[in-house]
């Protein structure tokens, strides 16, 4: 059965895509903790991303790295925080959450609630920064 991330891959499921390639995918988290937060995923679909094969792992890192410098330029923050979590989603992502401090990671229950409007305003200022090459 296909995740939900699959189903944004296959264009299924409508997403804030921010940045593509053939193997990886980064778009905005509909339930975000932060504004900018963005879900960096494999479209290879593989539940622990610590079962994904060498090379796929460390592209993936190396696209949510191009990810992360696009989204600092866009969002103001002192960094870009990253986590692996997500057991709702049985699809291997990494979380990049524009951070102000280190307790903006701690608060992952608390979902921002953000319009069309906004996800499509910040989705094309963090899409401007990113160079994928």
């Amino acid at each position: 059965m296909s995740t939900i991330f699959t189903k944004i891959i296959n264009g299924e499921i409508p997403a804030y895509k921010v940045a593509e390639t053939d193997h990886y995918l980064a778009f905005l988290d509909i339930f975000p903790v932060a504004k900018g937060h963005t879900l960096v995923i494999p479209k290879k679909e593989v539940d622990d991303i610590f079962d994904l094969d060498t090379d796929t792992y460390a592209g993936l890192h190396s696209f949510a790295m191009k990810v992360a410098h696009g989204l600092k330029k866009a969002i103001p923050c002192k960094k870009i925080g990253t986590m692996v979590l997500g057991l709702e989603v049985p699809h291997a992502h990494i979380h990049l959450v524009p951070l102000q401090s280190e307790a903006d990671l701690l608060h992952f229950n608390k979902k921002l609630q953000l319009s069309k409007e906004e996800m499509e305003e910040i989705r094309k200022a963090i899409a401007n920064q990113i160079q994928l090459r």
